[in-house]
């Protein structure tokens, strides 16, 4: 017989703005604990300095994760001209200079070159494996790693501010999988002058703002009181990228018990992905077809 996991069977998206100085796994803990949750864990990991969205998945919202992880995500950040640094932010050590200081002309047309589908490589220090072992504990020993570059799609990348030489501010939108510390280390690379990130903030992450979240004092002050509990965002909020059908009731008992189950068809094509709902609430995600959907991952949802 399995264990049963102490703690609340709830499940939901609680979004935390991440202050600066704590990591990302710091805050799945402080939640999970606040919030006495079974299971709980986060789409999107923020660097340990970095700001902004860290939205919490708890219980069943752990499934939908994947989705967040791949929508589009915002970045306000400043990047600090004229050196580079073996972290590509203000945790290194510098490990080159520069006394060219580009126009704003010349990063705005630089700028261009990082915008669409592009190849980026992650920086020494990161969570990305090499032969099974983190970059960042290897980087720490003094190894320097040929780490593979990646896709990574860029839908915008602009300069907002340029409050001094030596600093430039940007905003990037972007898919999956990029790192920001990379885009001002290469920014740097292309201008001739360095560069590496001196503040990092997540403005938007899917469909959260910095602003609907929760800081870690709130999370403090609330903790295993009801009141946390009014912060919980419903489970279906982390689908809001894929199209939603409505299950018919004999399609709903099915889908629960992780079958082919009907559906009432809409503008959703076949092969598509999308989400099946019965009164509001997510039942499973799968693939449609032929006016059913073919559930990959079910909902344990209590009806209401």
């Amino acid at each position: 017989m399995a264990r049963k996991r102490k703690g609340r069977d709830i499940s939901g998206w609680l979004v935390v703005d991440k202050p600066a100085g704590i990591t990302s796994t710091a805050v799945v803990n402080k939640v999970r604990w606040a919030l006495e949750a079974q299971k709980a864990g986060h789409a999107g990991t923020l660097d340990p300095e970095a700001t902004g969205v860290l939205a919490i998945a708890l219980g069943e919202a752990t499934k939908t994760v994947p989705y967040i992880t791949d929508a589009l995500k915002a970045y306000r950040f400043t990047v600090r001209l004229g050196q580079a640094t073996n972290t590509d932010d203000t945790e290194g050590e510098v490990i080159a200079t520069s006394d060219l200081r580009p126009t704003d002309d010349e990063i705005k047309e630089a700028l261009s070159g990082f915008v669409g589908d592009i190849m980026q490589v992650p920086p020494q220090f990161s969570a990305v494996k090499v032969d099974g072992e983190r970059a960042y504990k290897r980087a720490r020993d003094g190894e320097e790693m040929e780490l593979a570059a990646r896709p990574l799609w860029v839908e915008e990348l602009l300069l907002t501010d340029r409050p001094d030489p030596d600093h430039v501010e940007l905003e990037m939108t972007c898919g999956k999988g990029g790192y920001v510390r990379s885009i001002a280390r290469d920014l740097g690379k292309a201008l001739g002058c360095h560069g590496h990130v001196l503040t990092l903030r997540r403005i938007w992450s899917g469909p959260w703002d910095a602003e609907d979240g929760l800081s870690i004092e709130q999370i403090d002050e609330m903790a295993r009181t009801p009141a946390l509990d009014a912060y919980i965002r419903p489970l279906e909020e982390g689908l809001t990228d894929l199209p939603e059908l409505k299950a018919t009731p004999e399609g709903a008992a099915r889908l629960r018990n992780g079958n082919p189950g009907m559906v009432i068809p809409n503008d959703v094509e076949y092969g598509d992905e999308a989400w099946a709902s019965i009164n509001g609430r997510a039942l499973a995600v799968g693939t449609f077809r032929a006016g059913e959907l073919h559930p990959t991952r079910v909902f344990a949802q209590a009806p209401e």
